[in-house]
């Protein structure tokens, strides 16, 4: 059996980790530093974030909504040294869902399936990710904050729920868990109420890393530093600057940089050599082996016109859309290509290279790169396309792994670039399933 990463609580021990086991044991009071702290209705996420960037709801005010924010330059700090210095319970939230309680959420919420819509998830996570920043980086001098926060980074989520209950409430939970000049690491979680009983037990673990920005989101602008208190918190921010150093190590490896390895080029090699006609003397003609499939006829592209519904308190459009859309797309393709319901097991490594604009075409190709057993690696390439330019510019690439009910047939590259993209995939999921020891197969559902 795969072992899978695990989001409930660590081996190591970690505040957050207590905070967490003091919820899923009912409604017990969870540790000193996260007292006096309300749940915020999820539904007022949003409003909090525009009041706090002074964001007009109106879509026809917001070029002077935008242009009032100018006036902010003047807050920002000429050095980190000149920010007061913060605690990660300075940023602790908690969010409610409440799906049980009031069913009229539901609808927004539920898929054919009936169970949650991780779409929808994504969404409140990236909002949530935001807010906690925001909170971390408050400005006492004002109600507005000068800083434009943006998410640049996914860098995990993991699940350990086959089900998210679609009439049951959900609880998120986060803080800043790590901080640079101008960055922040979020770590959430999720929680959903049991159908009987009412306890609250882990769903998933989030990992995102936010910028932040000056007021008109032009350069980067320095945020409070974070003083870890006591060894648990020490612990955590460290795993914060190991989490830096990872990122930084799996770029300058990748393979739109570096060759592949010796063992890789082997792979790859022997995926050729799998894929000759023996019949015939030729480095060209290729036979796909039983139970396989090529891997150019295994994608799904979609397109999206970015309408101002979906803009964000900077007039862009909002991160969560275009991590929904890349999810249901790569859902979408796993179950075309597994041929029965795929559910997500992790989410992981997505860039968010450059804002998409409203107005936009976004294209959206969905692929998939790597296989094992019953696991289909997903990755995802979405575009903008400039009608006046012509040109097409990459604003994200996701990646999800997913696991079918049953074993899944090979996908094979042929060309040299579907090879890479084999490569990376596979890099992708040994990310994945790297955890060591054996834990339960536990996932979410679309």
């Amino acid at each position: 059996m795969l072992a899978l990463r695990w989001c409930t609580v660590r081996k190591a021990p970690s505040l957050l980790a207590r905070a967490l086991t003091s919820m899923t044991n009912g409604f017990q009071s969870p540790p000193d530093m996260f007292e006096g702290h309300l749940p915020i209705h999820v539904n007022n996420v949003r409003s909090r974030l525009s009041a706090i960037v002074g964001a007009s709801t109106n879509w026809s005010d917001h070029v002077q909504a935008m242009h009032e924010r100018k006036d902010l330059h003047i807050l920002l700090a000429k050095q980190q040294e000149d920010l007061p210095p913060r605690k990660m319970s300075d940023s602790y939230i908690e969010v409610i869902l409440p799906l049980g309680s009031q069913p009229e959420l539901r609808e927004k919420y539920l898929n054919v399936h009936n169970s949650v819509r991780f779409g929808r998830i994504l969404e409140d996570l990236d909002s949530l990710g935001v807010l906690i920043c925001y909170t971390h980086t408050k400005h006492e001098a004002s109600q507005r904050s000068p800083l434009s926060i943006v998410t640049a980074l996914v860098d995990k989520i993991d699940l350990c729920k086959k089900v998210i209950y679609p009439d049951c409430d959900i609880k998120f939970t986060g803080n800043v868990s790590w901080v640079g000049k101008t960055s922040m690491e979020v770590k959430m979680h999720m929680l959903q109420a049991g159908l009987h009983d009412g306890t609250y037990s882990p769903v998933l673990d989030a990992t995102f890393v936010m910028v932040a920005r000056d007021p008109e989101n032009k350069r980067s602008a320095f945020v409070n530093p974070l003083i870890p208190e006591g060894p648990e918190e020490e612990e955590i921010f460290r795993k914060g600057e190991l989490n830096k150093i990872r990122r930084v190590d799996f770029s300058t490896a990748s393979l739109l940089k570096m060759a592949p390895t010796a063992e890789e080029r082997t792979i790859v090699h022997n995926i050729f050599l799998n894929t000759l006609d023996t019949r015939t003397v030729s480095f060209r003609s290729r036979v796909l082996p039983p139970n396989s499939v090529w891997m150019e006829d295994a994608k799904l592209k979609g397109l999206e016109i970015c309408h101002p519904q979906e803009r964000n308190i900077f007039n862009r459009i909002f991160g969560g859309f275009l991590m929904r859309k890349a999810f249901e797309l790569g859902w979408a393709t796993a179950c075309s290509y597994g041929g029965s319901r795929p559910y997500v097991v992790a989410v992981d490594d997505i860039m968010f290279q450059r804002p998409v604009e409203i107005g936009s075409l976004l294209l959206l190709s969905a692929q998939v790169c790597y296989t094992e057993e019953n696991y289909i690696q997903i990755r995802v390439h979405s575009e903008v396309y400039d009608s006046d330019t012509k040109e097409h510019k990459t604003t994200n690439v996701f990646h999800f792994t997913f696991m079918s009910e049953r074993e899944v047939p090979q996908i094979v590259p042929k060309t040299y670039g579907e090879s890479m993209l084999y490569l990376d995939g596979k890099r992708h999921f040994s990310a994945t399933t790297k955890e060591t020891g054996e834990v339960e197969k536990t996932i979410a559902a679309p």
